[in-house]
């Protein structure tokens, strides 16, 4: 979801009501610049973690709204309960006022805060991050091993989120699938790593991690390349804890 502080759609207590419903109505503003996938049934999330997350965002929608006060330019999705932010708000405090509304909703597990304090995007650059993100679904979609259906594509300012819980083979075929496509800047994974077994079962949430013994620790970001447009990405690790 994205929140365009400028104008809102409808109300929270709205969409919980189709969403409970089994309908989808309005939104909060969607004005572009991120993708999420659908729902549907090749996906590994049960049930009850997409209706989870779902709920995340609709009460996230409202928070952030409050804390913010209409200001700056915020998308958020939530992905097995975790919540990650990016856009652009006006202050450093603005930064921590969004964070702390979205670690507040109940039931999130985690909240990665890749907001930027600078001027709010184009919708020209939103536009662009609406098509990459659109061609690195597709082109996931049609990569052999990898579980399309299964990662949550998010793009900012030509940044590609990868979201999910996948084995190290899925999550660097994915990465190195991805770094290459026209127009990514940079490839960032908010994975879970899970064993190749548990990739058949990645919902229970004692297999997340089950091949990752150094998880917590976070890769190092690589450092800018001064390659052309064209060349690959750089890649750098979000988060890569299991949720709980």
């Amino acid at each position: 979801m994205i929140l365009n502080f400028n104008r809102v759609t409808c109300t929270v207590g709205m969409l919980l009501a189709l969403a409970v419903a089994g309908l989808q109505g309005c939104a909060v503003a969607i004005v572009g610049g991120a993708a999420e996938g659908t729902m549907i049934a090749s996906e590994r999330r049960s049930l009850a973690t997409q209706w989870a997350d779902q709920k995340i965002e609709l009460l996230a929608a409202q928070s952030l709204t409050d804390a913010l006060n209409r200001r700056g330019h915020v998308s958020f999705v939530s992905y097995y309960r975790k919540v990650l932010l990016t856009g652009e708000v006006q202050t450093a405090e603005d930064r921590e006022r969004a964070q702390a509304a979205v670690v507040a909703v109940p039931d999130v597990a985690e909240v990665i805060n890749e907001l930027e304090v600078m001027p709010e995007s184009s919708l020209l650059q939103r536009s662009n991050d609406t098509l990459i993100t659109s061609k690195v679904k597709a082109t996931l979609l049609n990569t052999y091993g990898v579980p399309g259906n299964s990662i949550k594509v998010v793009t900012d300012r030509s940044t590609v989120y990868l979201m999910g819980r996948l084995s190290r083979r899925e999550t660097e075929l994915a990465t190195e699938t991805v770094r290459t496509i026209s127009g990514v800047a940079r490839v960032v994974r908010v994975i879970d790593f899970i064993s190749e077994q548990a990739a058949l079962h990645p919902d229970n949430p004692g297999d997340a991690s089950a091949s990752a013994p150094n998880a917590g620790a976070p890769a190092p970001e690589a450092p800018a390349s001064p390659a052309p447009a064209d060349a690959e990405a750089d890649v750098r690790e979000a988060v890569t804890h299991p949720v709980q």
